[in-house]
Protein backbone atom coordinates (compact mmCIF):
# COMPACT_ATOMS: atom_id res chain seq x y z
CA UNK A 1 0.00 0.00 0.00
CA UNK A 2 1.28 3.46 -0.90
CA UNK A 3 0.69 6.34 1.50
CA UNK A 4 0.21 10.01 0.62
CA UNK A 5 0.98 13.27 2.37
CA UNK A 6 -1.86 14.07 4.81
CA UNK A 7 -2.85 17.62 5.69
CA UNK A 8 -4.24 18.85 8.99
CA UNK A 9 -2.39 16.89 11.67
CA UNK A 10 -1.20 17.70 15.16
CA UNK A 11 2.18 16.45 16.39
CA UNK A 12 3.91 16.43 19.77
CA UNK A 13 7.55 15.47 20.32
CA UNK A 14 8.19 13.02 23.17
CA UNK A 15 11.77 12.74 24.43
CA UNK A 16 12.94 9.57 26.17
CA UNK A 17 10.90 7.19 28.25
CA UNK A 18 10.19 9.86 30.88
CA UNK A 19 7.84 11.60 28.43
CA UNK A 20 6.83 8.65 26.28
CA UNK A 21 5.68 5.98 28.71
CA UNK A 22 3.39 8.10 30.92
CA UNK A 23 1.63 9.51 27.85
CA UNK A 24 1.19 6.15 26.10
CA UNK A 25 -0.03 4.45 29.27
CA UNK A 26 -2.42 7.32 29.99
CA UNK A 27 -3.95 7.00 26.53
CA UNK A 28 -4.25 3.20 26.82
CA UNK A 29 -6.05 3.66 30.13
CA UNK A 30 -8.52 5.96 28.37
CA UNK A 31 -9.02 3.65 25.36
CA UNK A 32 -12.62 2.61 24.72
CA UNK A 33 -12.57 0.34 21.67
CA UNK A 34 -9.16 -0.75 20.37
CA UNK A 35 -5.42 -0.69 21.09
CA UNK A 36 -2.92 -1.77 18.42
CA UNK A 37 0.76 -2.03 19.39
CA UNK A 38 3.81 -3.06 17.40
CA UNK A 39 7.17 -3.19 19.14
CA UNK A 40 10.57 -4.79 18.79
CA UNK A 41 11.28 -5.28 22.51
CA UNK A 42 9.35 -5.83 25.72
CA UNK A 43 11.34 -6.66 28.83
CA UNK A 44 9.93 -7.91 32.12
CA UNK A 45 11.03 -4.88 34.10
CA UNK A 46 9.12 -1.97 35.58
CA UNK A 47 8.22 -0.61 32.15
CA UNK A 48 7.17 -3.96 30.72
CA UNK A 49 5.19 -4.73 33.87
CA UNK A 50 3.31 -1.45 33.66
CA UNK A 51 2.57 -2.05 29.98
CA UNK A 52 1.28 -5.50 30.87
CA UNK A 53 -1.05 -4.10 33.54
CA UNK A 54 -2.55 -1.30 31.41
CA UNK A 55 -3.18 -3.77 28.58
CA UNK A 56 -4.82 -6.27 30.95
CA UNK A 57 -7.01 -3.51 32.39
CA UNK A 58 -8.01 -2.39 28.89
CA UNK A 59 -8.88 -5.93 27.76
CA UNK A 60 -10.91 -6.59 30.90
CA UNK A 61 -13.11 -3.56 30.28
CA UNK A 62 -13.87 -4.76 26.76
CA UNK A 63 -11.22 -2.99 24.66
CA UNK A 64 -9.81 -5.03 21.80
CA UNK A 65 -6.04 -5.25 22.42
CA UNK A 66 -3.71 -6.52 19.67
CA UNK A 67 -0.02 -6.64 20.66
CA UNK A 68 2.58 -7.68 18.08
CA UNK A 69 6.18 -8.26 19.15
CA UNK A 70 9.28 -9.41 17.34
CA UNK A 71 10.42 -13.00 17.83
CA UNK A 72 14.06 -11.96 18.09
CA UNK A 73 13.83 -8.74 20.09
CA UNK A 74 11.21 -10.05 22.52
CA UNK A 75 12.59 -13.52 23.04
CA UNK A 76 12.56 -13.99 26.79
CA UNK A 77 9.08 -13.29 28.13
CA UNK A 78 8.11 -15.79 30.79
CA UNK A 79 5.10 -18.05 30.56
CA UNK A 80 3.56 -16.26 33.56
CA UNK A 81 3.94 -12.85 31.92
CA UNK A 82 2.31 -13.99 28.70
CA UNK A 83 -0.45 -16.04 30.34
CA UNK A 84 -1.52 -13.14 32.55
CA UNK A 85 -2.23 -11.11 29.41
CA UNK A 86 -3.74 -13.77 27.17
CA UNK A 87 -6.00 -14.98 29.98
CA UNK A 88 -7.35 -11.43 30.34
CA UNK A 89 -8.09 -11.20 26.62
CA UNK A 90 -4.96 -9.50 25.28
CA UNK A 91 -4.14 -10.93 21.85
CA UNK A 92 -0.36 -11.37 21.49
CA UNK A 93 1.24 -12.10 18.13
CA UNK A 94 4.91 -12.93 17.52
CA UNK A 95 6.62 -12.01 14.29
CA UNK A 96 8.75 -14.94 13.07
CA UNK A 97 8.71 -17.05 16.28
CA UNK A 98 11.60 -19.32 15.33
CA UNK A 99 12.96 -21.90 17.78
CA UNK A 100 16.48 -21.56 19.14
CA UNK A 101 19.43 -23.64 18.01
CA UNK A 102 21.83 -24.64 20.79
CA UNK A 103 20.25 -21.94 22.92
CA UNK A 104 20.92 -19.20 20.36
CA UNK A 105 18.33 -17.08 18.58
CA UNK A 106 18.62 -17.83 14.88
CA UNK A 107 16.04 -15.40 13.49
CA UNK A 108 18.43 -12.45 13.23
CA UNK A 109 17.48 -10.99 9.87
CA UNK A 110 14.31 -9.32 8.57
CA UNK A 111 12.96 -8.29 11.96
CA UNK A 112 9.80 -6.39 12.92
CA UNK A 113 11.61 -3.29 14.19
CA UNK A 114 8.64 -0.88 14.10
CA UNK A 115 7.35 0.93 17.21
CA UNK A 116 3.75 1.99 16.63
CA UNK A 117 0.73 2.46 18.90
CA UNK A 118 -2.76 3.27 17.57
CA UNK A 119 -5.58 3.92 20.03
CA UNK A 120 -9.27 3.91 19.03
CA UNK A 121 -8.30 5.01 15.52
CA UNK A 122 -8.00 8.54 16.94
CA UNK A 123 -4.46 8.88 18.29
CA UNK A 124 -1.14 7.26 17.47
CA UNK A 125 2.48 7.12 18.58
CA UNK A 126 5.49 6.45 16.35
CA UNK A 127 9.19 6.42 17.19
CA UNK A 128 12.16 4.39 18.29
CA UNK A 129 11.32 3.66 21.94
CA UNK A 130 10.87 0.06 23.08
CA UNK A 131 9.21 -1.05 26.34
CA UNK A 132 12.19 -1.41 28.64
CA UNK A 133 13.61 0.45 31.63
CA UNK A 134 16.82 1.28 29.79
CA UNK A 135 14.94 4.17 28.16
CA UNK A 136 14.57 5.87 31.58
CA UNK A 137 17.13 8.22 33.08
CA UNK A 138 17.22 6.40 36.43
CA UNK A 139 18.55 3.31 34.61
CA UNK A 140 22.02 4.84 34.95
CA UNK A 141 24.76 5.89 32.53
CA UNK A 142 23.57 3.41 29.89
CA UNK A 143 20.03 4.83 29.74
CA UNK A 144 19.18 5.49 26.09
CA UNK A 145 18.48 8.82 24.41
CA UNK A 146 15.48 8.36 22.13
CA UNK A 147 12.44 9.98 20.53
CA UNK A 148 8.83 9.43 19.54
CA UNK A 149 5.87 11.54 18.45
CA UNK A 150 2.20 11.58 19.38
CA UNK A 151 -0.05 12.41 16.43
CA UNK A 152 -3.73 13.22 15.92
CA UNK A 153 -5.46 13.81 12.60
CA UNK A 154 -5.86 12.10 9.20
CA UNK A 155 -2.41 10.47 9.45
CA UNK A 156 -3.80 8.16 12.15
CA UNK A 157 -5.91 6.39 9.52
CA UNK A 158 -2.74 5.44 7.64
CA UNK A 159 -1.07 4.19 10.81
CA UNK A 160 -4.18 2.19 11.70
CA UNK A 161 -4.22 0.58 8.25
CA UNK A 162 -0.48 -0.12 8.34
CA UNK A 163 -0.68 -1.87 11.72
CA UNK A 164 -3.66 -3.97 10.68
CA UNK A 165 -1.82 -4.91 7.49
CA UNK A 166 1.06 -6.40 9.50
CA UNK A 167 -1.25 -8.11 11.99
CA UNK A 168 -3.87 -9.34 9.52
CA UNK A 169 -2.55 -12.93 9.18
CA UNK A 170 -3.05 -13.46 12.93
CA UNK A 171 -6.26 -11.53 13.60
CA UNK A 172 -9.40 -13.42 14.56
CA UNK A 173 -11.68 -10.78 13.06
CA UNK A 174 -11.34 -7.50 11.16
CA UNK A 175 -11.23 -4.24 13.05
CA UNK A 176 -14.57 -2.55 13.68
CA UNK A 177 -12.92 0.84 14.29
CA UNK A 178 -13.32 3.58 11.69
CA UNK A 179 -10.35 5.95 12.12
CA UNK A 180 -11.13 9.60 12.76
CA UNK A 181 -10.02 11.71 9.80
CA UNK A 182 -11.07 15.22 10.84
CA UNK A 183 -8.42 17.95 10.70
CA UNK A 184 -6.58 18.53 13.98
CA UNK A 185 -3.68 20.89 13.22
CA UNK A 186 -1.40 22.38 10.58
CA UNK A 187 1.22 19.65 10.13
CA UNK A 188 1.55 17.74 6.87
CA UNK A 189 2.67 14.15 7.37
CA UNK A 190 3.63 11.13 5.36
CA UNK A 191 3.80 7.60 6.76
CA UNK A 192 6.58 5.65 5.11
CA UNK A 193 7.25 1.99 5.80
CA UNK A 194 10.07 -0.32 4.81
CA UNK A 195 9.24 -3.93 4.06
CA UNK A 196 10.72 -6.76 2.02
CA UNK A 197 8.12 -6.52 -0.71
CA UNK A 198 7.06 -3.38 -2.60
CA UNK A 199 8.52 -0.79 -0.21
CA UNK A 200 12.08 -1.96 0.29
CA UNK A 201 13.68 1.49 -0.20
CA UNK A 202 10.90 3.96 0.59
CA UNK A 203 12.40 5.37 3.81
CA UNK A 204 15.82 5.80 2.24
CA UNK A 205 14.16 7.50 -0.75
CA UNK A 206 12.51 10.09 1.50
CA UNK A 207 15.85 10.82 3.17
CA UNK A 208 17.49 11.26 -0.23
CA UNK A 209 14.77 13.68 -1.39
CA UNK A 210 15.19 15.79 1.75
CA UNK A 211 18.99 15.87 1.51
CA UNK A 212 18.95 16.82 -2.17
CA UNK A 213 16.45 19.63 -1.61
CA UNK A 214 18.01 21.06 1.57
CA UNK A 215 19.06 24.69 1.18
CA UNK A 216 20.92 25.68 4.32
CA UNK A 217 20.75 23.20 7.22
CA UNK A 218 20.48 19.47 7.69
CA UNK A 219 20.75 17.71 11.06
CA UNK A 220 20.73 13.93 11.41
CA UNK A 221 20.80 12.19 14.81
CA UNK A 222 21.02 8.46 14.31
CA UNK A 223 22.10 5.64 16.59
CA UNK A 224 23.55 3.19 14.09
CA UNK A 225 25.01 5.12 11.18
CA UNK A 226 26.34 3.04 8.33
CA UNK A 227 24.16 4.01 5.35
CA UNK A 228 24.44 3.09 1.72
CA UNK A 229 26.81 4.85 -0.62
CA UNK A 230 24.07 6.92 -2.26
CA UNK A 231 23.05 8.52 1.01
CA UNK A 232 26.67 9.18 1.98
CA UNK A 233 27.34 10.81 -1.38
CA UNK A 234 24.28 13.07 -1.07
CA UNK A 235 25.32 14.19 2.41
CA UNK A 236 28.74 15.12 1.07
CA UNK A 237 27.23 16.85 -1.99
CA UNK A 238 24.90 18.89 0.24
CA UNK A 239 27.86 20.10 2.29
CA UNK A 240 29.75 20.98 -0.89
CA UNK A 241 26.93 23.22 -2.12
CA UNK A 242 26.87 25.16 1.14
CA UNK A 243 24.32 23.33 3.30
CA UNK A 244 25.42 23.04 6.92
CA UNK A 245 25.29 19.26 7.38
CA UNK A 246 25.48 18.10 11.01
CA UNK A 247 25.56 14.49 12.15
CA UNK A 248 24.97 13.50 15.78
CA UNK A 249 26.24 9.95 16.29
CA UNK A 250 27.07 7.67 19.18
CA UNK A 251 29.93 8.64 21.45
CA UNK A 252 28.95 6.35 24.33
CA UNK A 253 27.59 3.39 22.39
CA UNK A 254 25.60 0.47 23.70
CA UNK A 255 27.25 -1.57 20.92
CA UNK A 256 30.89 -0.46 20.46
CA UNK A 257 31.24 -2.29 17.16
CA UNK A 258 28.52 -0.07 15.69
CA UNK A 259 30.51 3.07 16.47
CA UNK A 260 33.57 1.41 14.96
CA UNK A 261 31.78 0.95 11.66
CA UNK A 262 30.50 4.55 11.68
CA UNK A 263 33.99 5.93 12.28
CA UNK A 264 35.20 4.24 9.12
CA UNK A 265 33.06 6.77 7.22
CA UNK A 266 34.17 9.92 9.05
CA UNK A 267 37.09 10.83 6.80
CA UNK A 268 34.94 10.65 3.65
CA UNK A 269 32.37 13.05 5.14
CA UNK A 270 34.61 15.42 7.10
CA UNK A 271 36.88 16.30 4.21
CA UNK A 272 33.95 17.90 2.37
CA UNK A 273 32.68 19.90 5.33
CA UNK A 274 30.16 17.62 7.05
CA UNK A 275 30.17 18.27 10.82
CA UNK A 276 30.24 15.19 13.04
CA UNK A 277 29.45 15.32 16.76
CA UNK A 278 29.54 12.28 19.04
CA UNK A 279 26.93 12.35 21.82
CA UNK A 280 28.62 11.29 25.05
CA UNK A 281 26.08 11.69 27.87
CA UNK A 282 24.32 8.35 27.30
CA UNK A 283 23.87 5.85 24.45
CA UNK A 284 22.09 7.47 21.51
CA UNK A 285 19.19 5.35 20.32
CA UNK A 286 17.31 8.03 18.35
CA UNK A 287 16.44 8.02 14.68
CA UNK A 288 15.51 11.62 13.87
CA UNK A 289 16.47 14.24 11.29
CA UNK A 290 15.48 17.69 10.09
CA UNK A 291 16.09 19.84 7.03
CA UNK A 292 15.80 23.62 6.68
CA UNK A 293 12.82 25.06 8.62
CA UNK A 294 10.01 22.62 7.88
CA UNK A 295 10.97 18.99 7.12
CA UNK A 296 11.63 16.44 9.87
CA UNK A 297 11.39 12.72 10.47
CA UNK A 298 10.94 10.51 13.53
CA UNK A 299 10.68 6.75 13.45
CA UNK A 300 12.25 3.36 13.98
CA UNK A 301 14.68 3.26 11.06
CA UNK A 302 18.38 3.53 11.69
CA UNK A 303 20.64 4.47 8.80
CA UNK A 304 22.37 1.11 8.70
CA UNK A 305 22.13 -2.05 6.60
CA UNK A 306 19.65 -3.83 8.89
CA UNK A 307 17.13 -0.99 8.86
CA UNK A 308 17.63 0.09 5.24
CA UNK A 309 17.69 -3.34 3.63
CA UNK A 310 16.26 -6.01 5.93
CA UNK A 311 13.96 -4.95 8.79
CA UNK A 312 10.34 -3.86 8.78
CA UNK A 313 10.44 -0.17 9.76
CA UNK A 314 8.07 2.80 10.06
CA UNK A 315 8.94 6.51 9.94
CA UNK A 316 6.78 9.61 9.92
CA UNK A 317 7.94 12.44 7.68
CA UNK A 318 6.65 15.75 8.96
CA UNK A 319 6.36 19.19 7.43
CA UNK A 320 5.72 21.64 10.25
CA UNK A 321 7.80 24.70 11.09
CA UNK A 322 7.00 24.60 14.82
CA UNK A 323 7.96 20.95 15.17
CA UNK A 324 11.10 21.43 13.09
CA UNK A 325 12.23 24.30 15.31
CA UNK A 326 11.46 22.38 18.52
CA UNK A 327 13.50 19.42 17.35
CA UNK A 328 16.31 21.69 16.15
CA UNK A 329 16.55 23.49 19.50
CA UNK A 330 16.69 20.19 21.34
CA UNK A 331 19.37 18.70 19.08
CA UNK A 332 21.36 21.92 19.21
CA UNK A 333 21.35 21.71 23.01
CA UNK A 334 22.71 18.16 22.79
CA UNK A 335 25.53 19.38 20.56
CA UNK A 336 26.50 22.30 22.80
CA UNK A 337 26.15 20.51 26.14
CA UNK A 338 26.83 16.80 25.64
CA UNK A 339 28.74 16.22 22.40
CA UNK A 340 32.35 16.31 21.28
CA UNK A 341 33.06 17.50 17.77
CA UNK A 342 35.20 15.23 15.62
CA UNK A 343 37.89 16.96 13.59
CA UNK A 344 39.44 15.81 10.34
CA UNK A 345 42.90 16.08 11.91
CA UNK A 346 41.89 13.61 14.59
CA UNK A 347 40.41 11.17 12.10
CA UNK A 348 43.39 11.04 9.75
CA UNK A 349 45.78 10.02 12.54
CA UNK A 350 46.66 6.43 11.81
CA UNK A 351 44.83 6.64 8.50
CA UNK A 352 47.43 4.51 6.74
CA UNK A 353 46.52 1.34 8.61
CA UNK A 354 42.76 1.99 8.41
CA UNK A 355 42.74 2.76 4.69
CA UNK A 356 42.16 -0.87 3.58
CA UNK A 357 39.26 -1.20 6.05
CA UNK A 358 37.73 2.06 4.81
CA UNK A 359 38.05 0.85 1.23
CA UNK A 360 36.20 -2.34 2.13
CA UNK A 361 33.53 -0.40 4.04
CA UNK A 362 32.71 1.74 1.04
CA UNK A 363 32.44 -1.22 -1.26
CA UNK A 364 30.25 -2.92 1.33
CA UNK A 365 27.85 0.04 1.48
CA UNK A 366 27.72 0.16 -2.30
CA UNK A 367 26.99 -3.54 -2.69
CA UNK A 368 24.88 -4.22 0.39
CA UNK A 369 21.43 -4.00 -1.26
CA UNK A 370 22.46 -6.82 -3.57
CA UNK A 371 24.03 -8.73 -0.68
CA UNK A 372 20.88 -8.32 1.42
CA UNK A 373 18.77 -9.95 -1.25
CA UNK A 374 20.71 -13.16 -0.60
CA UNK A 375 19.83 -13.28 3.09
CA UNK A 376 17.09 -15.71 4.11
CA UNK A 377 13.74 -14.24 3.18
CA UNK A 378 10.30 -15.14 4.34
CA UNK A 379 6.77 -13.90 4.09
CA UNK A 380 5.72 -12.06 7.25
CA UNK A 381 4.77 -14.87 9.64
CA UNK A 382 2.87 -14.23 12.85
CA UNK A 383 2.02 -16.69 15.58
CA UNK A 384 -0.65 -15.90 18.15
CA UNK A 385 0.16 -16.89 21.73
CA UNK A 386 -2.57 -18.92 23.39
CA UNK A 387 -0.80 -21.06 26.01
CA UNK A 388 -2.78 -23.60 27.96
CA UNK A 389 -2.48 -23.21 31.75
CA UNK A 390 -1.14 -26.73 32.27
CA UNK A 391 1.26 -26.80 29.35
CA UNK A 392 4.99 -26.59 30.25
CA UNK A 393 7.02 -23.66 29.01
CA UNK A 394 9.43 -25.79 26.98
CA UNK A 395 6.56 -27.35 25.04
CA UNK A 396 5.11 -23.94 24.28
CA UNK A 397 8.47 -22.77 23.04
CA UNK A 398 9.17 -25.78 20.88
CA UNK A 399 5.78 -25.44 19.21
CA UNK A 400 6.46 -21.83 18.35
CA UNK A 401 3.76 -20.53 20.68
CA UNK A 402 6.24 -18.57 22.73
CA UNK A 403 9.16 -16.62 21.30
Amino acid sequence: MNYNWREGNQVQLLINGEEYYPRVFECIRAAQREVLIETFIIFEDKVGNELQQVLIDAAQRGVRVELTVDGYGTADLSREFVTAMTSAGVNIHVFDPSPRWLGMRTNLFRRLHRKVVVIDGERAFVGGINYSADHLGDFGPMAKQDYAVEVVGPIVADLHAASLRVMRPALDAPSQVRPVTRLAGDARMLLTVRDNDAHSRDIEAQYLLAIRSANYRLVVANAYFFPGYRLLRELRNAARRGVRVTLILQGQPDMPWARGFSRMLYNYLLRDGVEIHEYCQRPLHGKVALADREWATVGSSNLDPLSLALNLEANLFIRDARFNQQLYEHLHSLITEHCKRISLERVIRGYWWRAPLIFLCFHFTRLFPAIASKFPGHSPRLKSLRPEPDEPHDALYSQGKLP
